[in-house]
Parts: structure tokens; C-alpha cells; sequence
């Protein structure tokens, strides 16, 4: 999929906000990808998800055992795209602030796993993920990504496979544009952890 489409399936269900956003990062943004609005629709979330299935295994990434996701952002795109990689798909969840595996999931040590995550930001998230999966002894090949805003700057210590990159400049609040400054901020996320970012 090129850019214009990935991003014409987010406008279809009116998933790029403008405003004043309040990152999980902490930095601001005048625009916000609302992926949710996205992955509540199971036939845009599979046109995107199949193109990201496609474009790992282009990669050279097919020859993996399962697919892992941070909780919770990267479930429903997880679980999408192991779908059509044909492997099953686990998430982890945050207990006391570490991603750990629960409700009987696992990995085998040297079991090649690609991370997929939905948007990557400062890549937070998905190193964690990745660091907690290696620490299980687990082979991470890679992670995927549907939009890499970092645009291959975010360090997550494996390859990352991307359905596009998409600049969304970022300020920090003691930085802000006068237009975003004259704004009222909102956060739209769901995690509210300062500093822990997509």
C-alpha cells in the first residue's frame, strides 16, 4: 500500500485528528492518528494488516513462530496480522509498570518472534516489548509497525518493517508553535503513563 492509501483507510473513519494532543510521550502534536476508529472496523483493519503481513514477509521475516504485541494498542493489529501470516498471535500486559506474558502465554527460548505494534513514536512501547520477549530467552527477528511516525529514527534494537512512515511533528510543551500554544491540550490516549510512548 502506498502512503495516500494507508492514510485515506485512517481519513475513511475520520482517525487523524486535529487539534492541540497531548502525547503518551508528553510531547504535543496538532494532529493524532485515532487508531482506534480504525480497528473497530474489521474490514479497513484487515486491508491494513494484510498489506503489513505482506510487506514482513517481502522483508524476509515469514520464517517466525508467533507474533507478540504490547498491550493494548498493538492487540487487534497483532492478532490481524499473525492472522495472515498464518501464526497465532500473544500479547503482554503491564504489571506493575514491566510488560510480562500472562494468561498462559509463552515463548521457547530460541523461538523467532516478530513484535507488532500499531503506530511507533518514539518506540517506548515497542522496546519494552522487544526487551521483555528477549529476556525470555525468545529470538526477535524484527517488529512491524502499521505507521512509523519516527520515520526510522526510534532505536527498538531489531529491523523495523513499517506499512508507511508518516511525520507528525512533535513539541515539547515548554516549546510549543503560538497556534498549538493558543489551543486547549486534550489526551486521547488510553495509557496516561507519562513518559511511556508508542
Amino acid at each position: 500500500m502506498t502512503k495516500d492509501e494507508v492514510l485515506a483507510v485512517f481519513r475513511s473513519c475520520d482517525a487523524i485528528l486535529e487539534g492541540h494532543f497531548i502525547l503518551s510521550s508528553g510531547l504535543r502534536s496538532a494532529t493524532f492518528l485515532q487508531k482506534t476508529l480504525v480497528f473497530r472496523q474489521p474490514e479497513k483493519t484487515e486491508i491494513l494488516c494484510k498489506a503489513l503481513a505482506e510487506k514482513i514477509r517481502a522483508a524476509g521475516y515469514a520464517d517466525i513462530a508467533q507474533v507478540v504485541s504490547p498491550a493494548v494498542g498493538g492487540i487487534i493489529p497483532g492478532y490481524e496480522t499473525a492472522r495472515h501470516l498464518g501464526l497465532p498471535a500473544i500479547y503482554t500486559e503491564r504489571v506493575d509498570g514491566k510488560f510480562e506474558l500472562r494468561r498462559n502465554f509463552s515463548v521457547a527460548p530460541g523461538e523467532k518472534i516478530i513484535v507488532v505494534e500499531d503506530i511507533v513514536s518514539t518506540g517506548i512501547s515497542i522496546r519494552e516489548c522487544i526487551d521483555t520477549m528477549k529476556a525470555l530467552g525468545a529470538d526477535v527477528v524484527a517488529a512491524a509497525c502499521i505507521i512509523d511516525r519516527s520515520q526510522g529514527g526510534a532505536d527498538i534494537g531489531v529491523p523495523l518493517v513499517s506499512l508507511i512512515e508518516y511525520e507528525v511533528k512533535a513539541y515539547s510543551p515548554d516549546d510549543l508553535p503560538p497556534e498549538l500554544a493558543a489551543i486547549p491540550p486534550v489526551k486521547p490516549g488510553s495509557r496516561g503513563i507519562q513518559g511511556v510512548g508508542g
